[in-house]
């Protein structure tokens, strides 16, 4: 069966990742320390990838056990901004003004601790993708390799031992789910993942890709497999597992190496 290959959480919504070998389930389904905090702007508006750009070339360096998160920009702000080293909820306001800063407008940093701040809030679980479609998607790529596909997609949960496209057999039609489980934690596959236009971009350049998103929804066209449920795919520019977490397994933990097991 396959198995659970790496646990990745954000918990900066849009920053970047810390990879961790266990994360335990909250309440909401969501994953604690996933999304648990989010930059918006003055109008409540997510500072996110989608709208902004140099959003990428922030770095962020995480130290979940003490609240910490260290930040460092990209080369062109790096005279005005050093590198610096914030606790999360006792430096807040210091944190707003050194991204408010480097946005150049004003922001602010909100926390959910329960819920976090997910894009799907229908399917508010972790995302799971399989490696081999992480391997499959960069080979249709020239320069680009399996980590930076990686960080372009930012799923929660990988998955080793598979076909390419395993996770395509983890959602059924509208309205219905696929219950399946990790471990011991019971999970509901929803549906295809909607991209955006940070997938079309480089993680820590912002730079685009030509032509990306057609090539890749060509692409995932001619290869969907058998087992995927077609009607899910209004367009092809999909890719990765939606899902939610009944409340009944609150408190439990996913750990790497924990098997998948169909239900």
């Amino acid at each position: 069966m396959p198995s659970l290959a790496r646990i990745m959480l954000h918990p900066i919504k849009s920053l970047d990742p810390v990879i961790v070998r266990e994360a335990t389930i909250l309440e909401s389904g969501a994953l604690e320390h996933d999304r648990t905090y989010a930059i918006f702007d003055a109008e409540g508006r997510f500072v996110n990838g989608k709208r902004h750009a140099s959003v990428h070339r922030l770095r962020a360096h995480y130290e979940l056990d003490v609240g910490f998160v260290t930040l460092s920009a990209a080369p062109e702000h790096s005279h005005a901004l050093e590198q610096t080293r914030f606790h999360l909820n006792c430096e807040r306001a210091l944190l707003e003004n050194w991204l408010s800063g480097y946005f150049g407008f004003r922001v602010f940093v909100r926390q959910d601790s329960q819920r976090g701040f997910p894009d799907d809030t229908d399917a508010s679980g972790p995302t799971i993708l399989s490696t081999a479609t992480l391997e499959t998607i960069a080979s249709w790529f020239p320069g680009l390799d399996v980590e930076n596909i990686r960080l372009r997609l930012r799923a929660n949960l990988e998955a080793g031992d598979t076909a390419p496209f395993w996770e395509d057999r983890l959602f059924a039609a509208q309205g219905e789910s696929v219950s399946f489980r990790i471990g011991d934690v019971k999970i509901e596959g929803i549906n295809p993942c909607q991209r955006c236009v940070v997938f079309t971009r480089d993680p820590r350049s912002a730079e685009a890709f030509p032509e990306f998103q057609k090539t890749f929804s060509e692409l995932r066209k001619t290869t969907l497999p058998a087992w995927a449920n077609h009607s899910r795919f209004n367009h092809f520019y999909r890719l990765a597992l939606n899902t939610r977490i009944p409340a009944t397994e609150a408190g439990k933990t996913l750990k790497v190496g924990d098997e998948f097991t169909e239900l």
